[in-house]
């Protein structure tokens, strides 16, 4: 009876790693993404003013996190940053990122940068959770995936790693899927272009790639 337990526990956790490996963005715990959120979501981030607000309203959609922060460092004082940050980010791409906006993580300094940079290039968010969970627990592992992403592959990638991407979902994913296989960018950006405007797209872009 114990046999067959741990059999298909360990079968489960396989099960779940596998389907955890297919998303290539962190999953979200309540990290609240600007360039998606209300008003009223915005409202409710700890230490955020009104005018604070009233500029991420007005410029985003952002593509990078180091572009929010230019903006939200002009209301907000630094040592108040950090409990923002804990409650809005804009997901950085793990291959594409600058060491300001990694360090602009709640909770990562010099050492966690390290341990980031070291592994680069990323193939995965598969392999971000293998390495980084060498050095921090299950919990603050989750905590750290909610601010990063892996590029996907246009041609090859899985619906759950498209519905992975913030704001997409089955029927976006849909069209995804519809023009594959994908010759490049440009065509992604004209196809996908037929259903959105062009910020929507430049936003969307960031997540993707041609292998």
């Amino acid at each position: 009876m114990n046999t067959m337990r741990t059999a298909l526990c360990t079968g489960l956790i396989a099960l779940g790693s596998t389907v955890a490996a297919e998303a290539q963005v962190g999953e979200n715990h309540g990290l609240l993404n600007p360039n998606l959120a209300s008003s009223a979501e915005l409202a409710s981030v700890p230490g955020l003013t009104p005018d604070a607000i009233e500029a991420i309203e007005d410029g985003r959609p952002f593509l990078r996190m180091a572009d929010l922060n230019a903006v939200v460092s002009m209301h907000i004082a630094a040592d108040d940053l950090e409990d923002v940050y804990r409650a809005m980010w804009v997901p950085i791409d793990l291959n594409d990122v600058t060491d300001e906006e990694i360090l602009l993580i709640p909770g990562v300094g010099e050492r966690m940068h390290h341990e980031f940079e070291e592994y680069r290039p990323y193939a995965g968010l598969a392999e971000f959770h293998r390495e980084i969970g060498k050095y921090v627990d299950d919990e603050e592992l989750a905590r750290l995936a909610q601010y990063v992403y892996v590029r996907i592959d246009l041609n090859t990638a899985s619906e759950e790693a498209i519905l992975s991407i913030p704001g997409v979902g089955s029927r976006m994913a849909h069209e995804f899927d519809e023009y594959r296989p994908y010759s490049s960018i440009a065509q992604f950006r004209r196809e996908i272009g037929k259903y959105v405007d062009e910020d929507e797209v430049a936003r969307l872009e960031r997540y993707v790639e041609i292998r």
